[in-house]
């Protein structure tokens, strides 16, 4: 008889760990460390240049030396993307009773903002989209754990988060992009040069591109899978999310 008290009790005050919507918030929460994949190759484009140096003529050096400041400073952006959706699934995960995820340093981080870079695929709307995140979310650290917060931090800060998912989406394929356009620069130059190196008088120079060209060549494969898994990472995740929001009950109309 106790126990059916209890539970009632619970049931009745709105406690966010009493409900199987909850559960399924919390499993969505733990898939933030996925994110890390994302993250590691934007770090990975954001040295395109140190490794294509080596590789590039005078005149090209010059404009990817050009490049690469730009490509600095985008990155300290794209990275946000990233802060910014892990900082909204952990706040529901604190919201759905999961009491691990301490969100004030990333919420924190938010308020700094983020800039548009248009030609890289990041535009105003996902920029708008990053401030209404912030603000939502800093309402959301001081929330109790509580149904009725969880379902407004998932209806009011869905739109935001597919827009900044949409955004990762196609950095990701920037990413692709440049990782190619990198590969014909250094394995070009090797595949290009490589045949006119006197095997006689050049033998260590002929053995050291040999041994360079097939480390790039793994070094390009093993990029490929990592995209391949960031991709299907934040594909899992967006679909989490879709679920999430399609068991999402209406919200409640005022009344007069």
């Amino acid at each position: 008889m106790l126990g059916c008290l209890l539970a009632a009790t619970l049931l009745l005050s709105g406690c966010a760990s009493s409900t199987p919507q909850t559960a399924a918030v919390r499993e969505f929460a733990a898939l933030a460390p996925n994110l890390q994949s994302y993250h590691e190759l934007t770090e990975r484009y954001r040295h395109t240049y140190q490794r294509e140096q080596p590789f590039l003529t005078p005149e090209a050096d010059a404009f990817e030396r050009q490049q690469d400041r730009q490509r600095q400073q985008a990155c300290d952006d794209f990275v946000k993307l990233q802060g910014g959706v892990q900082a909204y699934m952990q706040a529901l995960g604190r919201l759905a009773g999961d009491k691990q995820y301490d969100l004030e340093d990333q919420v924190k981080a938010m308020g700094s903002g983020l800039r548009a870079w248009p030609e890289q695929g990041l535009d105003d709307r996902h920029v708008s989209a990053f401030a209404g995140l912030s603000r939502l979310l800093a309402r959301a650290v001081t929330a109790p754990a509580q149904q009725a917060a969880l379902q407004d931090l998932l209806r009011s800060g869905a739109p935001a988060v597919q827009q900044l998912l949409d955004a990762m989406q196609t950095l990701l394929r920037l990413y692709q992009r440049s990782s190619e356009n990198e590969q014909a620069i250094v394995l070009g130059m090797l595949e290009t040069e490589l045949p006119y190196a006197d095997p006689q008088r050049q033998r260590l120079l002929r053995a050291l591109a040999g041994v360079l060209q097939q480390e790039k060549r793994n070094e390009y494969r093993l990029f490929g899978l990592r995209s391949t898994l960031a991709r299907q990472h934040l594909d899992s995740i967006i679909a989490s999310h879709q679920a999430l929001l399609a068991q999402l009950p209406a919200a409640p109309t005022s009344r007069e």
